[in-house]
């Protein structure tokens, strides 16, 4: 945030605390710290504000500006830094910033704390909330719990702004439009005005009632020149790891893509395709062609998918590539809003539908809700493993695998690859046969008696079921349990 030091001396004008405003003097009890900040980000969310403030080194009832004899990041809690330890015992989606600022020849010190996302953010599991300007448990204030709630389910992360108040030519600065109408095909018009016409109304910047222009935070995640001139979402940028062999021991090459999504994708997947493995075959018609280890559709999907289904109210984390010699693994933060058996046929949900459209109309993606089709159908024609989603308390992992002989595959993953395959063939208005897996895993006739006793298994697990239990085996077809 710029002009901080306008920042304190502004909030030293308000003639009492307030739910989003807290003053001390040098009190820097660690679980203080910890309830206040759960109440204050609580409180923000409630009062419809991006951010709360916390200052040390004003007097609590003058609001006189005194300066403060510590600094919070120098602070230990036992042998731990104080901040990294407000961090550990907050819920994840706790996201503050401290500041050491220089004012009238003192030093205060200020703690932006940004307003809750999607729950509400607690310390030590607990809930807190600020009532007047005392920080309480929001579990004894019912009222107030229904109204943060119903706050948090109305207020989304992309409408939310990533910066504030500044003229037009400093907001237009500080993004790529010419990307956007690069990607939307549209003519670039002449003047500021029309450029931000068009940027208002995808709700990238807004107008607000000051006659400035705030950047929101899907404006900076998709459009930002530099995402680090953006501090909420600076930890969003994609990063990309090259590992050798197949586990982390030794890290070959790391790069972070700092550019908004938008701006970046395409080099983002070149450059995830230049670092997999590629080799040279002679085609049937007796030319070279190049044969890549994984379907470009696939990464591209699953990358875009991280994208626009990732979490962003888990701070301190953005979306992760990382590349090893037999798999790639896509990682963000969050889980699915779907359940992760019902990924392919389910109407997509998605906790950033704004994000979503805006990044299918750039056209970064697929049409909505044919992503997992495309990843598995891809995966499939290559005849390779199964793409496999792991869901973790915070993160989903998205792992694509290269060639894999069948004898090779766990009984799990042929499990897995089987049952997807049936729900490919099911949304096709077809059905899984024992011609249809052995072709989905590139194997002859005599490898029948083999994809029989895979398909008996899939049954017996109740993830597959005939179609009609009255067909003779031979002519015997399947759909997924739940069709």
């Amino acid at each position: 945030m710029e002009n901080l030091e306008l920042l304190v001396k502004e909030l030293c004008k308000h003639t009492e605390e307030l739910p989003w405003l807290e003053f001390k003097y040098n009190n820097y009890t660690p679980d203080t710290i910890g309830e206040d900040i759960s109440a204050l980000a609580n409180a923000a969310a409630l009062e419809e504000r991006n951010c709360a403030y916390f200052l040390w080194g004003v007097e609590d009832s003058t609001h006189k500006i005194i300066g403060t004899d510590y600094n919070l990041q120098n602070l230990k809690k036992g042998n731990q830094e104080l901040e990294n330890w407000l961090r550990g015992t907050l819920s994840a989606n706790a996201d503050f910033e401290y500041h050491a600022v220089p004012v009238d020849g003192v030093i205060v010190g200020i703690l932006l704390i940004h307003c809750a996302i999607n729950n509400p953010v607690t310390f030590k599991k607990v809930e807190y909330i600020r009532v007047g300007s005392y920080t309480k448990k929001l579990i004894d204030y019912p009222a107030l719990q229904a109204r943060l709630w119903n706050r948090l389910h109305n207020r989304n992360f992309e409408e939310m702004t990533a910066r504030q108040d500044m003229n037009l030519i400093d907001a237009l600065a500080l993004v790529n439009y010419n990307t956007y109408f690069d990607l939307m095909n549209l003519v670039q018009p002449d003047s500021r005005e029309q450029i931000a016409h068009y940027l208002i109304e995808e709700d990238c910047i807004i107008l607000n009632d000051s006659g400035l222009y705030d950047i929101t935070n899907m404006g900076a995640v998709l459009l930002a020149k530099n995402l680090s001139d953006f501090s909420r979402i600076v930890r969003k940028a994609v990063r990309v790891v090259q590992y050798e062999g197949t586990n982390r021991l030794n890290m070959l090459k790391e790069e972070i893509f700092k550019n908004g999504y938008a701006c970046d994708f395409e080099n983002l997947l070149k450059y995830i395709e230049s670092l997999t493995p590629t080799r040279e075959i002679i085609n049937e018609n007796g030319l070279r062609e190049k044969k890549v280890s994984y379907p470009n559709l696939a990464i591209r999907e699953a990358v875009a998918n991280a994208l626009i289904h990732q979490d962003f109210s888990i701070s301190g984390t953005g979306p992760t590539v990382e590349i090893f010699a037999n798999r790639i693994e896509i990682i963000n933060s969050g889980v699915p809003l779907v359940d992760i058996r019902r990924i392919v046929d389910n109407p997509p949900k998605s906790r950033n539908e704004k994000l979503a459209s805006l990044m299918r109309r750039l056209k970064i993606c697929e049409e909505l809700g044919t992503g997992w089709d495309k990843i598995v159908t891809a995966c499939e024609l290559a005849q390779l493993p199964a793409p496999k989603i792991e869901l973790y308390e915070e993160s989903t992992k998205v792992t694509l695998y290269a060639a894999v002989n069948f004898s090779s595959l766990s009984l799990e993953d042929k499990l897995w690859a089987a049952y997807l395959h049936a729900c490919i063939m099911h949304i096709q208005g077809e059905q899984l046969t024992n011609s249809s897996l052995r072709k989905r895993f590139g194997l002859p006739g005599t490898s029948a008696g083999s994809i029989s006793r895979l398909i008996k298994e899939a049954v017996k697990r109740n993830i597959i079921k005939p179609l009609d239990p009255s067909t003779s085996n031979k002519y015997m077809r399947y759909v997924p349990v739940w069709a």
